[in-house]
């Protein structure tokens, strides 16, 4: 049996009866979390399987034979694995006015968002690194991009959240989004990206 991956995808493989009454394994597709869904091609000595579809599903001793997964079989078959599954770390980015530490009023809005988010992971693990636009003295944009990172910081601890660790950094001025020239005003550079583990 050989299983070529068109792209990143999940896939899921019972070892165990399909139904009862049947000795049939089974390979079921499932949607990515970005919502996409790829594509796999399932070959053996007796031909080759396609499964493109959410929940497209083929029987390991039945090669062509495609059929689509009950979702409540799913969950019945692979209900354990599927609740293993890690929860995926989420990444927003916050922007800032120019020259300071004040949010945009976007930025500013999504702040209630986040904070939802990262009470949603248990014992979160958080990583806030700050930016800035390359105008001024490197070294200045790099106290400047910490102090972003700790002003959004504060924000977490003052939620009560259940928190295992925040990670504040300072890039400065050295990882822009946006490539520039020196001296450069660029808005999408003057940020804070905030991971949520």
């Amino acid at each position: 049996m050989t299983i070529n991956r068109m792209k990143p995808l999940r896939l899921l493989l019972t070892v165990a009866p399909m139904f009862v009454g049947c000795s049939s394994s089974y390979l079921v597709l499932l949607e990515d979390h970005d919502g996409s869904t790829g594509q796999v091609v399932f070959k053996s000595a007796d031909g080759e399987t396609v499964l493109d579809r959410a929940g497209s599903a083929t029987r390991i001793d039945r090669k062509g034979d495609v059929f689509q997964a009950d979702q409540k079989q799913i969950e019945s078959d692979f209900g354990r694995a599927l609740g293993s599954e890690p929860v995926r770390p989420e990444v927003y980015l916050l922007y800032f006015e120019t020259g300071g530490t004040r949010l945009t009023a976007e930025s500013a809005a999504q702040l209630p968002k986040i904070i939802e988010s990262a009470s949603r992971h248990p014992a979160a693990d958080i990583s806030i690194i700050g930016h800035t636009d390359t105008v001024g003295a490197a070294a200045d944009n790099e106290t400047l991009a910490k102090e972003r990172a700790e002003q959004v910081a504060k924000l977490f601890g003052a939620g009560q959240l259940d928190v295992k660790e925040i990670a504040v950094t300072s890039h400065g001025e050295k990882n822009p989004l946006v490539k520039t020239a020196d001296e450069t005003p660029e808005p999408k550079n003057r940020r804070v990206e905030v991971t949520i583990r």
